[in-house]
């Protein structure tokens, strides 16, 4: 493990640490929202290279195009309509960040906030966050932790805790922007997706859920068998949002709580990611909304450069009875876990 400061934010320290494997594999993160910095990973020939967006300090994160990469999202990843919700007969209304809706747990959600380092090892790396009552205005006092794992397989593993002190919702995801090709190196039109998803959530003109899950067979959503991004990423459905924008349910009729979502395929690199989460949905994002950005080691990103694959609950679940649940009582624990399994094929 490295430590690197990064610099001193409202008095905490942001810090910089680097996990390893045996393959040669390194992750950065930083506790400045709980994210991830870099993975270097190898291609079929054995050459590393980054494979997500980044920046190389900290003030980049801070502008609205990159508050994201990386992050940890909460308290409620992904949005909640027209930023309302109720618990009990109680109304809670939030900030309104993505009009007319709340995005990703509002405006100092928890992708602003400097994490407490729990521990550091060669492998792994533990935070945790305390998120008051009335933070963003959402209910009680919210006990967060977050732990990035690195195999010896070359899979990274994240698993999120959280206790509350009275009724909440919760909705962790990480928000990491990949580019199996090489961050800044072309687009992901080439890649192939592949999802374990008989249906999706219906999206609005905003990408919010109109509480509609339909079956994607015979639709531009099927992706049950594996597909190339670039013959889908116009179609009118998906074009209104600049490119894919929307949200899977995950096949739940799998033998195990922890379900294979699908896997990404780079053809010119040979890398691969598969997905498995306890999580019930993932949003597929394209990177519909960057354009001519400096990242990180002066690679200039631009739209569709990179492809998020959030294993979540669904979007605007808590304005919704019959989508799985984000409310976590006092008496219980909120645990999910997702991992993602680098690898490369021939």
């Amino acid at each position: 493990m490295q430590e690197k400061d990064f610099i001193e934010l409202n008095g905490k320290k942001v810090s910089l640490y680097t996990i390893r494997n045996k393959n040669g594999m390194s992750i950065d993160i930083t506790n400045y929202g709980a994210r991830i910095v870099s993975i270097i990973a190898p291609d079929r020939d054995g050459n590393f290279d980054n494979i997500v967006l980044g920046f190389d300090t900290l003030e980049e994160y801070f502008a609205p195009e990159g508050e994201y990469f990386g992050a940890t999202c909460g308290r409620v990843a992904n949005r909640i309509k027209n930023g309302k919700f109720i618990i009990d007969v109680d109304e809670l209304n939030l900030a309104i960040n993505d009009a007319p809706n709340t995005l990703h747990g509002g405006v100092e959600g928890f992708h602003r906030q400097v994490w407490e380092v729990v521990w550091v090892y060669e492998h792994s790396v533990a935070m945790r966050y305390f998120s008051k009552d009335g933070e963003e205005g959402f209910p009680g006092n919210l006990n967060v932790t977050v732990i990035y794992f690195l195999a010896g397989d070359n899979s990274l593993e994240i698993n999120y805790h959280a206790t509350t002190d009275e009724a909440t919702v919760v909705n962790l995801c990480n928000h990491t922007y990949f580019a199996l090709q090489g961050a800044g190196n072309g687009t992901v039109h080439h890649q192939i997706l592949q999802l374990n998803a008989d249906f999706h959530t219906v999206a609005d003109e905003h990408a919010c859920p109109t509480g509609e899950i339909l079956a994607v067979d015979g639709t531009v959503y099927d992706f049950r068998t594996p597909t190339v991004i670039q013959t889908r990423i116009n179609a009118p459905e998906f074009a209104r949002f600049g490119g894919i924008d929307n949200n899977w349910a995950i096949r739940n009729t799998q033998p195990t709580n922890i379900a294979n979502a699908g896997y990404l395929f780079d053809k010119q690199t040979g890398r691969k990611i598969e997905i498995t989460t306890s999580q019930p949905g993932i949003q597929v994002y394209t990177a519909n909304g960057i354009k001519g950005m400096r990242g990180k080691d002066n690679k200039i990103y631009d739209r569709h450069g990179a492809i998020c694959l959030e294993t979540q609950g669904f979007p605007a679940a808590v304005n919704f009875a019959h989508f799985p649940s984000t409310m976590l009582l006092d008496a219980l624990t909120y645990n999910q876990i997702s991992e993602y399994k680098f690898s490369v094929e021939k």
